[in-house]
């Protein structure tokens, strides 16, 4: 069982090292394995690991209004976080879970997990209109609002995604270009016909999602700062990677 981490850091370059330093921290054996519950301040963009950014993003639109522009440690599309946009980041310990190595059951044991914390979160008549699609999207009304992707070390998995609440749905239309994937689905939608909030309650969520995944005991407590351990790994991550944009453009 992971335990619970209800953190969101200053800065949207230490958001992104910090999951990375869960990881990193889980594989070294430093720390148990982790949910982790967080948002970003303000708009941010956030490119996958092997994505191109002159391809996925908007680059002037998001640089005159000021919005960053970062790269993750894990693959899939490019998402926008921000207020309204629930983040959740998983590290599983792969070693007592070996079936989770094949990705279909990866897929499954998370997605199944955050669907029903969301179908707990909204009003009775609310819950047929939601459906796992795709590879690993959630949607509400065939509309996505839920977004993930993952990256595998020896022993451990980080699994993330966005969950959309109360987002500003035209930014994210007019921050993003076409996505060069696009499932079934989506029927060649634009973002702005495609994305939708989801009715749920985020004080509700956070607390449904927390018991599917039985994350129950804190890793640290809000008053408390973060292991030292991870506030190291942070650090150098942040200044190393995701702090420079050589790393944010590398693609």
């Amino acid at each position: 069982m992971p335990q619970l981490l209800e953190r969101s850091l200053d800065s949207p370059a230490s958001n992104l090292a910090l999951d990375e330093a869960l990881l990193l921290a889980a594989e070294a054996d430093e720390i148990p394995p982790v949910l982790r519950l967080w948002q970003f301040a303000s708009p941010t963009v956030v490119v996958g690991r092997g994505s191109k950014a002159t391809e996925e993003v908007q680059l002037e639109h998001c640089r005159s209004q000021q919005i960053p522009i970062l790269r993750r440690c894990s693959g899939g599309a490019t998402v926008m976080g921000g207020p309204g946009c629930l983040m959740y980041s998983l590290v599983i310990d792969l070693r007592p879970n070996p079936h989770l190595r094949q990705l279909n059951h990866l897929h499954s044991h998370v997605m199944q997990r955050v669907l029903a914390g969301v179908q707990k979160s909204v009003d009775s008549d609310q819950k047929e209109a939601l459906q796992f699609q795709g590879i690993c999207d959630l949607t509400y009304q065939n509309r996505k609002f839920s977004g993930n992707s993952l990256r595998i070390t020896r022993h451990h998995v980080l699994y993330h995604g966005t969950i959309l609440l109360a987002s500003d749905l035209g930014l994210i239309a007019e921050c993003l270009a076409t996505a060069p994937r696009q499932p079934t689905y989506r029927q060649e939608r634009s973002h702005r016909d495609f994305i939708t909030n989801v009715p749920a309650n985020a004080n509700s969520l956070r607390t449904h999602l927390a018991k599917e995944f039985e994350a129950q005991e804190p890793l640290c407590k809000d008053h408390e700062p973060l292991p030292s351990t991870l506030e190291e790994r942070i650090r150098k991550l942040t200044e190393e990677r995701y702090g420079q944009e050589s790393w944010t453009l590398r693609h």
